[in-house]
């Protein structure tokens, strides 16, 4: 799963309305949950960066080669007890439940927290699930190129660089 910052407002804004609509939670304040829900999604990102950047930065002092990355990522994440990958989903849902609990703006929370869930996912999923698109659509400008090597790993970041700044997405 990858969350694009371009999409925190939409993801923030279906979510509340969602939740609201179908009574989950009750609000006198809609717009003050979107941005709760978009400081948590915001928060998400952040530190997901941060983790990146330490774990590249902790292979380039070990030696260690960039297929060790998403191990080096996955441990720092496990230690802070952040998710990344396919867990993140349900780590994002459970800090945005924390946040409704904790929110002077949520008066009421209504449903059990997996009936939200269920609601949440569907939308989570609808707007990150783009990445394979993506990720089809910069391989095909970088077909000529063996995969694994320096010159694949540059272009393909261009390409995705280009993919994404072109769908709005960063």
């Amino acid at each position: 799963m990858k969350l694009f910052s371009g999409k925190i407002g939409i993801i923030a804004a279906e979510i509340a309305q969602v939740l609201v609509e179908e009574e989950d939670i009750d609000t006198d304040s809609p717009g003050e949950v979107e941005l709760d829900i978009e400081a948590v999604l915001k928060e998400y990102i952040r530190t997901d960066r941060e983790l990146t950047e330490s774990a590249k930065d902790l292979c380039e002092a070990r030696g260690l080669s960039f297929s060790s990355y998403p191990k080096i990522k996955r441990q720092l994440a496990d230690r802070r007890g952040f998710q990344v990958g396919d867990e993140a989903v349900d780590y994002i849902m459970d800090q945005i439940i924390g946040a409704f609990m904790h929110s002077q703006f949520v008066e009421e929370v209504y449903s059990e927290d997996h009936e939200m869930k269920r609601k949440m996912r569907t939308v989570l999923k609808r707007h990150t699930d783009i990445e394979d698109d993506i990720d089809k659509e910069a391989r095909a400008k970088i077909k000529n190129l063996e995969e694994g090597t320096q010159d694949w790993e540059i272009e393909y970041a261009r390409a995705m660089a280009q993919v994404k700044r072109r769908r709005g997405l960063d």
